[in-house]
C-alpha cells in the first residue's frame, strides 16, 4: 500500500504558528479549497456508484452507510438528509457507525477498530442493496469489515477513501479515490479529507435522486414537506413547474397530502389524484415523462 497521505506533514503547516492569525486562517481556507476539488477526478466512479444506489432503491432494496469517526459523521449527515430532501423512506436507509451515533461531544477513537455489531447490522442485506463505506485512510478495520460482509452477501459496494492503493478501494465495486493533500493539522481528517468526503457523498445521493426522477429542473420534486419551511418550498415548486398561482399550488398539495409530483400534475393538467398517481406510475415516477406523456 502507498504512504498514508492523510498522516503526512503539510508543507505550509508552520504558517499556523509563525504567522499572524489571519495568515493561518488563509492557509486553512486554501487547504479546504484544494481538498474540495478532489471529487472532480473521480467522476466515473461517483456516477457508477450513484447509479447503483438508484438501482437498489428502484428494485426495492436499501442503502447502508458504514464508517467510523469523522468519516462516519460525514456519512450519517448525508444519509439523514435523504428523507427530507428526496423523500426516501426512512426504512430504506441505514446508518452503521462504529460505536453508534454519538449523543454527546465525546466520540471515542477506539471504536473504529471494533467490528462488533456489524454482522447484526448487515444481517438482512442482499444483492438488491448498496453499501456505502467511507474511510480517510482506506484501512479502518470497521469499514473494511463492512465492505467484506456486504461483498459476501452479494450487495453492491461503494468505497470512498483519501489514500491511493488503500484496501477499501481495492475491494469495492465502485472505488472513489479522493486524493486530498496532507492536513494542515496532521491527521485531522475532519478537515480536508472530510470536506472532500462530504462533497462526494452529496454528489452520490444527488445523482442518485436525478436517476430516480426526484429532481426536475433543479428542484427537489420528491421532498417530504413535513415543516413550514418545506411546505413553503413545496408550494413554490408546484407553482413554478405547473406555471400556476400559489393558491392553486396549495390546493393541489392539500389534495395530495403534501406529495409534490402528483400535485404538479393536478395543478398543471387538471388531473384527479388517482389520475396523477396513475400517470406517475406509468412513468416510473419520472415527472418529466409524466408531464410530457399524451393525455
Amino acid at each position: 500500500m502507498l504512504p498514508n497521505n492523510t498522516e503526512q506533514p503539510h508543507p505550509d503547516a508552520d504558517r499556523l504558528n509563525t504567522q499572524p492569525l489571519e495568515e493561518a486562517a488563509l492557509a486553512l481556507a486554501m487547504g479546504q479549497q484544494e481538498a474540495a476539488s478532489a471529487p472532480q477526478h473521480s467522476l466515473p466512479a461517483v456516477c457508477g456508484g450513484a447509479k447503483a444506489m438508484a438501482r437498489s432503491l428502484a428494485s426495492g432494496g436499501s442503502l447502508y452507510y458504514a464508517a467510523a469517526g469523522s468519516s462516519g459523521l460525514m456519512a450519517a449527515a448525508d444519509a439523514m438528509e435523504l428523507g427530507g430532501t428526496f423523500g426516501i423512506e426512512e426504512n430504506r436507509v441505514h446508518i452503521l457507525m462504529a460505536g453508534g451515533l454519538p449523543r454527546s461531544a465525546h466520540m471515542p477513537g477506539g471504536t473504529e477498530d471494533d467490528t462488533e455489531g456489524l454482522a447484526e447490522g448487515l444481517a438482512g442485506i442482499s444483492s438488491n442493496d448498496t453499501v456505502i463505506t467511507v474511510s480517510a485512510s482506506g484501512s479502518t478495520p470497521y469499514t473494511l469489515e463492512a465492505a467484506r460482509l456486504a461483498h459476501a452477501a452479494g450487495a453492491c459496494t461503494i468505497g470512498i477513501a483519501n489514500n491511493p492503493g488503500s484496501p477499501l478501494l481495492e475491494q469495492c465495486d465502485h472505488a472513489i479515490l479522493l486524493t486530498t493533500p496532507p492536513e494542515l493539522i496532521s491527521g485531522s481528517t475532519r478537515m480536508g479529507a472530510g470536506t472532500a468526503q462530504k462533497i462526494a457523498l452529496n454528489m452520490l445521493s444527488s445523482l442518485m435522486a436525478i436517476e430516480l426522477g426526484h429532481v426536475h429542473e433543479g428542484m427537489m420534486v420528491n421532498l417530504r414537506a413535513d415543516n413550514d419551511k418545506l411546505r413553503t418550498r413545496a408550494t413554490g415548486i408546484v407553482s413554478r413547474i405547473a406555471e400556476t398561482d400559489l393558491e392553486t399550488a396549495k390546493s393541489a398539495l392539500t389534495a395530495t397530502q403534501g406529495n409534490v409530483k402528483p400535485a404538479i400534475l393536478i395543478a398543471a393538467r387538471g388531473f384527479t389524484l388517482a389520475e396523477a398517481n396513475k400517470r406517475l406510475k406509468a412513468a416510473n415516477g419520472n415527472l418529466n415523462s409524466a408531464l410530457s406523456a399524451e393525455t
